[in-house]
């Protein structure tokens, strides 16, 4: 995927970590499912934080995360994924190990001459991100592989 603002730079997956890392963050704040965060920011948005993602990794994560609500006019929701049952899950992943499970399941998962933007969308809007975000489960932390297939084939 090309930089929007630089025809000669290319998007790596290094910029998709770093916003699905900054999706997740944002989601926790604002109690929002992660596909919330991405549905309002839309496609063209996205484009754009992607191709700056470079600049933006190395600025403090709490003012980016305040700069994408303000931005974007993101809500609070009712809707808290650290509310666990503390017998089953007794270490919630952080925002990081997140941003790394569905950075993977983009990629794992591309479709042909899909780019990352599209990418981001069709997962964060598919049925399976429910698993995964269910941290009295064991689907976030399995191997990137068994993710993708359970992707592949509609479930775990």
């Amino acid at each position: 995927m090309t930089n929007k603002y630089f025809e000669d730079e290319a998007i790596t997956e290094n910029d998709l970590f770093f916003v699905c890392y900054m999706i997740e963050r944002v989601a926790r704040k604002l109690h929002q499912h992660n596909k919330y965060v991405v549905n309002t920011i839309g496609y063209d948005e996205l484009y754009h934080l992607m191709s700056v993602a470079n600049v933006l990794h190395s600025s403090n994560p709490k003012q980016v995360e305040e700069d994408w609500i303000n931005d974007y006019m993101l809500e609070k929701g009712d809707f808290d994924i650290t509310l666990v049952n503390r017998e089953l899950c007794d270490k919630i992943p952080t925002e990081l190990d997140m941003g790394k499970v569905y950075s993977r399941l983009i990629v794992d998962t591309a479709l042909p001459n899909e780019d990352y933007v599209s990418g981001i969308i069709r997962v964060y809007n598919n049925e399976i991100c429910e698993t995964i975000d269910n941290y009295n489960g064991s689907a976030y932390y399995e191997p990137s592989y068994v993710i993708a297939r359970a992707y592949n084939e509609g479930g775990f």
